[in-house]
């Protein structure tokens, strides 16, 4: 370590961390990041599949209907660095970017690997240092104001001081990678209100579960979720079969009111339309014609024309039927049966994933307790916060991570223009 004073301290640092340090870098600051892994973005490294889904163009009205809980809070973040501006900011540093299905953005080489360096390298640019390996054991505050933190050593803790520190710390999701809720007790620590944690963006257990469907992806279906009852929203799109339930982008999209009515102990149910091009009259019609075509083969061969050969067996059980049965048996009420069980396919969620396989952390530091102008703590003075353990969370599609670097921009900013006063 070069110095043991700095204007800034950055802890963490993913997408939040490094657009913080990097802007208050450019603003004149001396900023240290601080890492705890042995390489910076780790999480960033794996987003999605490896792909980094990095941002989405959707214009501002849109982006604020994916965000829980209060997406009023982010305007004056994203009025200081939007997806335009990231994409610019990528583009200049020579990571090329191509927008995709549904406005999102992706790097031209599919590797999320790029981005991450390709920011590490910013950072560095404007003369931030990083140092990795470096845990954090807790902040240092006097008279209600940040001057600077302890990180542990070989020995014992190293006292860094800093006017200014920014907690960029991520959530509790993907907890490998470094995202294991450091940041939640750094804010606890500041007197910070902590709204409950739960994962987010996750798959589903349910029952039934199909594990010999498993991996099978159903495209252009609609998914209906079911709460106490009483419908509670649909998302269509894409689901995949798991082991014990099912996953996938309209999962995901479901999984937050998911999470949150099992928490409240409620009865949580999902239903599947396999076939939302076709009303129920159009799908018996259809249907007709199949027994007609077919009658003279068996059930397999019937329900082979309306389904992928996975759920065959499946199916042809839930109708009490061998696939080997003569197909003339699809009358009546068998017919009936086969008809709903297309249209709303029901299953009772049980379950969902855990930390290790939640994409975001829903809940988090107060938003009552930070100022939207600023991400500044309203509690500690000279202390920030910014990215997932804030108490903000969106749905696939980019609008997470670019949550995450518009407040880390905005908090790095806002200290650095503190600095100059």
């Amino acid at each position: 370590m070069k110095r043991k004073a700095y204007d800034a301290v950055v802890i963490g640092a993913g997408p939040a961390g490094l657009l913080a340090a990097g802007r208050a870098a450019m603003l004149g600051a001396s900023v240290l990041l601080l890492e705890k892994m042995e390489k910076p973005a780790r999480k960033l490294r794996i987003t999605g599949k490896g792909r980094a889904n990095i941002t989405n163009m959707k214009p501002l009205e849109d982006y604020l209907k994916e965000i829980h809980p209060e997406p009023r809070f982010l305007r004056q973040a994203f009025a200081s660095f939007f997806n335009q501006d990231l994409v610019a900011l990528l583009n200049g540093m020579g990571l090329e970017t191509k927008t995709e299905r549904g406005e999102r953005v992706f790097p031209v080489s599919d590797k999320a690997w790029d981005v991450a360096e390709a920011l590490v390298a910013w950072a560095k640019q404007q003369g931030v240092e990083i140092i990795h390996h470096a845990r954090v054991e807790n902040l240092i505050l006097e008279e209600d104001r940040f001057v600077g933190v302890m990180v542990a050593g070989p020995g014992a803790p190293e006292r860094i001081d800093a006017t200014c520190g920014i907690v960029a710390t991520g959530g509790q999701s993907y907890p490998a990678t470094g995202s294991t809720g450091d940041g939640f007790r750094f804010a606890g620590q500041a007197g910070h209100r902590i709204e409950p944690l739960r994962p987010s963006l996750v798959g589903i257990e349910t029952h039934p579960a199909w594990p010999g469907a498993r991996g099978l992806s159903l495209r252009n279906i609609q998914m209906t979720l079911w709460i106490d009852g009483k419908k509670q929203g649909t998302e269509f799109g894409e689901a995949e079969f798991t082991e014990k339930g099912l996953d996938g982008p309209i999962v995901l999209k479901l999984s937050r009111r998911i999470v949150d009515a099992r928490a409240a102990g409620r009865k949580v149910e999902v239903s599947l339309d396999l076939k939302p091009a076709l009303d129920p009259q159009k799908l018996e019609a259809r249907l007709q014609r199949e027994i007609e075509k077919r009658g003279s083969g068996t059930c397999g061969d019937l329900l082979r024309a309306l389904l992928p050969p996975q759920l065959i067996e499946v199916y042809a059980r839930a109708l009490g039927q061998s696939p080997a049965a003569p197909a003339a048996r699809f009358t009546g009420p068998i017919r009936k049966k086969l008809l709903l069980l297309l249209k709303e396919l029901r299953f009772e969620v049980v379950g969902h994933g855990g930390w290790e396989r939640a994409i975001v952390t829903a809940g988090g530091v107060s938003l009552k307790e930070i100022d939207p102008k600023t991400m500044a703590s309203r509690k500690v003075e000279n202390l920030y916060f910014a990215g997932e353990l804030v108490d903000l969370d969106a749905n696939t599609g980019g609008f997470n991570l670019q949550i995450a670097f518009s407040t880390g921009w905005l908090a790095g900013e806002s200290a650095a223009r503190k600095l100059a006063l």
